[in-house]
């Protein structure tokens, strides 16, 4: 089709291009993007201006057929093609080929170019585009009503009214559709990405190089005067509140580019973490996040981009690297030399382990009742997953290490442990962390044929999980269900989310007026 060669990939999972990848610049490209001196990128282009919608392609051949007083028989005629065809390319409904769009210009006393022009010809054009468009649509579909076409007797205001109608409609729609199910498709969908990639992205870590670069940042573990001279250059003050929202980490006011936080910090948080969070979504250039899709992206680059500055690749590999010669690589003594908390480090283990390491692997964040919080892998594990393809919500086997380290006696050593699944045999380290809605392991694990790297492979404790079949540990043993299956009775503790659907602001979660109301008590004073 004639749309292959000028269509821009656009890719659900497409890596987000935010690095420029200049070097040897006085200020990075960060600094300038964030202190408001890069150019402005035209309006409206996500959507790709050289993309050729075929409605709009059809009615432009169809006004310059009628502006030359043509009959569709004798446009046919011209091209040496049945009428029948010639109205579903001015319909929309059928894109022709390049040499027949070749003929069709020649016939219509025009070029090719003009006859793709993105924009319809006419407003009325424009119009009954539109609502052609939005007839064709899935929400139209999915009301069951009969289709309608702009005919010439439709006013330009009836038009815009069905329009309206159509638009209020889908929004109506897509909030419908905010349910925890979008967003375990969003999460399996990123996930994927993730695996494809590697869960390394070049141009985050260009970005963490620059931004720590220009802060001065010579190597080694990464102070917090360090993370306060990233926000100076970047031009954000910070203020520590102590009436910071509930559902908020950080507010950041973007007109008198100031960063709030918390007075308290967690003694489980690193204090250098929200700083960086806070600043990621500037330097990235986050807009408001339109789907849970954005919002879970969004929230995955922040994170890549403040581990990888906590973290910086060079000397995150050089230490990585070292350990993997002397076969002793451990999560906390990559923990310890960067002081971060031990699944930062689990997470940026992740991104490096496979790209520059060439280890497989797998992460999992369980909490204490076995629910799977988040999940990774590019080593043919095989996660628990609904049929949607999530594996965040699912429960994990009771026999793999993310929780069977529940059950360890020494919570001051990390757990080691092999386990033999139906895809072979990974040995995973594993700790607990505690947090206010409980205890949670996070674990790393690699093939049996990696774990020559690690501290910890001469691990005795060993088990064995049959999952997903049910008789490994989703049913009661025989001799238990047969005692106590007609007697038992629990009662089960109901999540708050059961029945509901997600927050539908602009940042799910958050109160909006609440975080408004912030703002405008904590602004400063103008003249």
């Amino acid at each position: 089709m004639i749309t292959a060669d000028r269509r821009r990939a656009n890719s659900p999972v497409a890596a987000p291009q935010h690095g420029s990848g200049r070097s040897g610049a006085a200020v990075s490209p960060a600094l300038d993007r964030v202190a408001g001196q890069r150019s402005e990128q035209h309006a409206g282009d996500e959507h790709g201006s050289d993309e050729l919608d075929a409605l709009t392609l059809g009615r432009r051949i169809r006004e310059r057929r009628q502006h030359l007083g043509l009959t569709l028989d004798q446009l046919a005629g011209a091209v040496d093609r049945a009428p029948s065809q010639v109205s579903m390319i001015e319909n929309g409904k059928r894109e022709p080929r390049l040499t027949m769009l070749r003929s069709i210009a020649a016939a219509l006393q025009t070029s090719v170019d003009e006859l793709m022009r993105p924009d319809a010809p006419t407003e009325r054009a424009a119009l009954e585009i539109a609502v052609e468009r939005a007839v064709r649509g899935p929400v139209f579909a999915s009301l069951g009503l009969p289709g309608i076409r702009a005919s010439k007797g439709m006013s330009d205001d009836v038009l815009r009214t069905l329009l309206g109608l159509h638009s209020e409609i889908e929004r109506l729609h897509r909030e419908r559709a905010s349910t925890p199910e979008e967003a375990r498709r969003a999460n399996a969908e990123l996930r994927r990405e993730m695996r494809d990639r590697d869960n390394y992205y070049p141009e985050l870590e260009r970005q963490a190089t620059e931004l720590l670069a220009a802060a001065g940042h010579t190597g080694g573990p990464v102070s917090q005067q360090t993370v306060s001279d990233i926000a100076g250059r970047l031009g954000f003050t910070l203020h520590y509140v102590g009436d910071l929202p509930y559902a908020t980490r950080s507010v950041t006011d973007k007109r008198n580019h100031r960063i709030y936080l918390p007075v308290q910090q967690s003694s489980s948080r690193d204090s250098r973490s929200p700083v960086l969070q806070a600043l990621a979504s500037q330097v990235l250039g986050h807009d408001e996040p339109r789907s849970y899709a954005d919002f879970l992206r969004q929230r995955v680059e922040t994170n890549y981009l403040t581990a990888a500055i906590l973290l910086p690749e060079k000397d995150a590999v050089c230490l990585l690297s070292e350990a993997k010669n002397l076969r002793r690589i451990s999560m906390e003594d990559l923990r310890d030399a960067f002081a971060v908390s031990y699944e930062t480090a689990a997470h940026r283990f992740t991104n490096l382990a496979t790209t520059r390491l060439g280890i497989p692997v797998h992460f999992m964040k369980v909490h204490e009742s076995g629910t799977i919080i988040k999940a990774y892998e590019n080593d043919s594990v095989r996660f628990p997953s609904d049929a949607t393809g999530a594996v965040e919500g699912t429960t994990v086997c009771r026999n793999w290490t993310a929780r069977t380290v529940f059950e360890a006696s020494d919570r001051f050593s990390p757990w080691y442990q092999y386990t033999d699944t139906p895809t072979g045999t990974y040995w995973c380290t594993s700790r607990i962390e505690k947090a206010k809605e409980g205890e949670y392991s996070v674990s790393v694990g690699v093939p049996f044929a990696h774990v020559g790297w690690f501290r910890g492979r001469e691990t005795t404790n060993r088990a064995r999980s049959l999952c997903p079949d049910e008789s490994c540990c989703r049913t009661a043993p025989p001799e238990l269900a047969e005692t106590w299956a007609a007697h038992a009775w629990p009662a089960a503790r109901t999540p708050t989310s059961l029945l509901a659907a997600l927050p539908t602001g602009s940042f799910p979660g958050v109160d909006e007026t609440e975080v408004y109301e912030f703002l405008q008590a904590h602004a400063p004073t103008r003249p």
